[in-house]
């Protein structure tokens, strides 16, 4: 009998290094970028709490341990943000520094084809207002 690890996401980017590097550059991307200020608006004026959490959600999402979920139980992403009015131009915001985030910190581009497309519809998904 043979012992076979699962590949995950997690494991395939480069694991906690990779995560941690790309939740810090999305952030500083939404933090720096002009065409980014009403994302960045919606967000506090300390970004280290929401780079945490981000950093535990998607460590959990991506195969990772389950780091935000054992700390906050279930992420409820939509109840969660709906305090935030997320419409078009802050949800395409979100997806220009995630999207840049990625290419800057994962290397293979099937890798970053793979996470970014439900990573949209998720951002889809927490649009809350129309304009």
């Amino acid at each position: 009998m043979t012992d076979t690890q699962t590949e995950t996401l997690y494991n395939a980017i480069g694991g906690d290094g990779t995560v941690r590097a790309l939740t810090h550059r999305f952030y500083e991307l939404m933090d720096t970028l002009p065409e980014a200020a009403r994302c960045r608006a919606v967000h506090p004026a300390d970004l280290s709490g929401s780079e945490e959490k981000f950093y535990e959600y998607l460590t959990g999402w991506l195969g990772g341990p389950p780091l935000y979920t054992d700390k906050r139980g279930h992420p409820m992403l939509r109840r969660r943000h709906f305090v935030a009015e997320i419409g078009p131009q802050e949800r395409d915001e979100w997806l220009l520094c995630f999207t840049r985030a990625l290419e800057e910190t994962v290397s293979h581009p099937q890798l970053r084809s793979i996470i970014l497309e439900p990573v949209t519809r998720l951002a889809h998904h927490m649009q809350n207002k129309d304009e």
